[in-house]
Order: C-alpha cells, then sequence, then structure tokens
C-alpha cells in the first residue's frame, strides 16, 4: 500500500505514505531533501558504505537531496512516511543554523518531533494544507538541530575522482546515450573494471545504476508536470512501458501510475 500527496498550493513539498513487507528499494538519491518517519516495524538504512543501520518505530530520518541510500523492512511488515522539500527552501529558512542537516543523513529519535511531523503528514493527506504547513516543517527541522542523533551517515567523497569522472556522469545523464562501459571507460581515461570501481566510490552506485536513478529523477519530474507514462517512457529512453514500469518500481517501491495519480 503506498499512496502520494501533492497540491498546487505547496509545489515545493510532497509526502508520501506506505508499508512494505519485501525489500523493495535500490540504492537511490532524491533530487529533494526528505524526513522519513518509521511509523510501525523495523527498517535497515544503508548509506554509500553499504553499513545496515536498523531504525525503528518512531525514528525519523533526514536525507539530504543527492546522498545515496535505500530503506527497506528488517523483519516483516514496516509502515513509514517520507516528506520531500526543495533543498533551497529549507536552505533558505535553516540560514545557516544546522549545516549537518544539508551535509549529511542524520537518525533522530525524538518522540515530540515525530508527533509533530506525523500530524502534519496527516493534515496534508486529509486536505487540511496551509499556509503553517511549511513554519511547521521549518520548527522540526529547527529542533531536530539542536537534539543529539542516534547515527550520522557521513558522505565518503573524492573530488578528485568526481572530477575525472564528470565527462562519464554528463554522458550517462543524456537519458537516451546507450554508450557502452568501454566507451564510458575511455572518457574517463580507465579501464571498465577502473570506471565500475571509480564511479561507485564517488557516487555510491556503478555506472548503470547511476544512470537509472537520474532517469527516474527525471520521471517523477515529468510526471508531477502531468506527463504520460508513456511520454515519459519515451523521453527517457526506455525501450517500453514495461521496462520503464520496472525501473520505475525498484527505484520509488511504486508504479509510476501509482506515483502520477
Amino acid at each position: 500500500m503506498t499512496e502520494f500527496w501533492r497540491s498546487e498550493r505547496l509545489p515545493h513539498l510532497e509526502s508520501r505514505r506506505s508499508c512494505q513487507e519485501l525489500t523493495c528499494y535500490r540504492p537511490h538519491t532524491h533530487d529533494r531533501f526528505s524526513i522519513g518517519l518509521i511509523d510501525s516495524g523495523t527498517a535497515l538504512v544503508t548509506g554509500v558504505s553499504d553499513q545496515a543501520v536498523q531504525l525503528l518505530a518512531g525514528d525519523i530520518i533526514v536525507i539530504p537531496a543527492g546522498h545515496v541510500h535505500a530503506c527497506n523492512p528488517d523483519q516483516g511488515r514496516w509502515q513509514y512516511q517520507m516528506i520531500h522539500a526543495d533543498e533551497s527552501w529549507v536552505a533558505e529558512f535553516l540560514a545557516g543554523d544546522a549545516p549537518q542537516l544539508l551535509s549529511e543523513i542524520t537518525i533522530f529519535r525524538d518522540s515530540a518531533v515525530y508527533q509533530r511531523l506525523d500530524q502534519l503528514n496527516s493534515r496534508l493527506f486529509a486536505g487540511l494544507e496551509s499556509a503553517q504547513v511549511e513554519a511547521q516543517i521549518a520548527t522540526a527541522l529547527r529542533e531536530c538541530a539542536t537534539l543529539s542523533p542516534v547515527l550520522r551517515l557521513t558522505p565518503v567523497t573524492d573530488r578528485v575522482l568526481a572530477a575525472q569522472l564528470a565527462p562519464v556522469l554528463e554522458q550517462l545523464e543524456e537519458h537516451t546515450s546507450e554508450s557502452t562501459l568501454d566507451e564510458l571507460a575511455t572518457l574517463a581515461g580507465m579501464d571498465k573494471y577502473q570506471l565500475i570501481r571509480a564511479t561507485k566510490r564517488a557516487t555510491g552506485m556503478t555506472p548503470i545504476a547511476w544512470r537509472q536513478n537520474q532517469r527516474i529523477i527525471a520521471a517523477r519530474g515529468l510526471l508531477r508536470d502531468g506527463r504520460s507514462l508513456s511520454e515519459t517512457a519515451a523521453v527517457l529512453g526506455f525501450t517500453d512501458q514495461s521496462h520503464f514500469h520496472r525501473v520505475f518500481r525498484a527505484y520509488v517501491a511504486a508504479t509510476p501510475g501509482a506515483y502520477r495519480g
């Protein structure tokens, strides 16, 4: 069961409520700042290092845009919520007060903040969004910034390697490009095995996984704008709608049709 909330009144916000029992997410990133709430059950979250961390009911996980992660059920049924917000909007109201929230994945355990965000999300899904929503999210994040986190997942970055891979990533971001690993490796001055290891070290994903992740980020934007499933699949270079459906579900844990609404 998965449901999504969006509103033309608050286009910089999006939310979801889900219940999962099986592994549902591949490692992925969001192009928005994300706040996750664990409602029931337990989950395992991994970052770039692949080290698994257990999330408990009542936990809050804050994920900056662009940070690789995957959350999946630990044992049995897992229920969660996720609020996505444009990161520029979040950065504006934080105004440098909590730089760690924008630089690393952070896990908090505080019942008052959890309840505040849970109640806020319930009002969104009930159609009771208002101008106060933004202020309430801002207040909750500022409160998180004053807490001692349960854990921080600091990304491992290699700027020199990332610069060397820039031509490869630009090529992969051309959604209709079908460059081979050998061709991409030549761009980076490596062999294909070195390229796979280097891209994993620099981005947290293999070249093909990174490309698919970028496609799905773009797909979400197109579907939010009202594009059809067939048009979205064609624009992003998927072989057919069935292929698009499989890849989208692996990265979003929902079908494109359910996401578009």
